[in-house]
């Protein structure tokens, strides 16, 4: 089994999601995710964990302020 964090970039393509997804997810708190410095980390077991329990739902997500710019998300802490 595979030990190591997963970026930004990794954990959308695992998810086939794109990364204003990841980061618009982060910053309404619904993803479990680790921020390292300016840096988003992942494990992939707690995001397989998230998706069975639901949290991969587009329903169970709030939506963000409408226009708000994802440079703004990617500074959430």
């Amino acid at each position: 089994m595979e030990d190591r964090w997963l970026s930004v970039s990794e954990i959308a393509e695992y998810l086939g999601v794109v990364r204003e997804t990841v980061y618009r997810r982060l910053a309404n708190g619904s993803m479990p995710g680790h921020k390292l410095g300016r840096h988003w980390k992942f494990r992939k077991e707690e995001i397989d964990e998230w998706v069975r329990s639901g949290g991969g739902d587009e329903r169970n997500a709030k939506e963000p302020a409408p226009n708000e710019p994802i440079d703004r998300l990617t500074d959430v802490t």
